[in-house]
C-alpha cells in the first residue's frame, strides 16, 4: 500500500513577486506598505518587508518602476512607486508566458482528472 505524501507541496511557479507588483503598480501608485497588503490580495501570506524592498530597488534599478519621495504634513515621508514603459512591457511579455504556461497547467488538470475517472472505476 502506498504511503501518503505528507509534505505540503508548494506548487506557485518563482519569481512572482516582480509582475504582481508590477499588477498593483499599473493600477494606482502605491508606497511599500501598501504593496505589502495588496500582495495578500493575490495570495502571498507574509511576506518580509525587505523582500519587496529589495525586489523594488531591482526592479527600479532594472527600469521596470520608479519611485519618488512623497511628503504629508500628517507622516513621515514615504517612497511612492509606479510602474514605467518598460514596466509595462515586461508585464505584457510576463502575460503572454502566463498564456503558453496556463496551456500546459490545464493539459495537466485535465490528464489527471481523467486518471481519477479512470482510477475510480479499477
Amino acid at each position: 500500500m502506498m504511503k501518503p505524501f505528507d509534505r505540503a507541496i508548494g506548487v506557485r511557479p518563482k519569481n512572482w513577486l516582480t509582475p504582481v507588483t508590477l499588477v498593483i503598480l499599473r493600477e494606482e501608485t502605491s508606497h511599500g506598505y501598501e504593496l505589502l497588503e495588496r500582495l495578500e490580495e493575490f495570495g502571498f501570506e507574509e511576506i518580509n518587508p525587505g523582500t519587496l524592498y529589495r525586489t523594488l530597488r531591482r526592479m527600479e534599478k532594472d527600469g521596470l518602476c520608479e519611485s519618488e519621495w512623497e511628503t504629508s504634513e500628517s507622516g513621515p515621508a514615504c517612497r511612492m512607486y509606479s510602474v514605467t514603459n518598460a514596466g509595462a512591457a515586461y508585464l505584457d511579455s510576463w502575460a503572454e508566458g502566463c498564456k503558453k504556461y496556463q496551456q500546459v497547467l490545464d493539459s495537466f488538470s485535465r490528464a489527471y482528472a481523467c486518471g481519477l475517472t479512470t482510477h475510480s472505476r479499477e
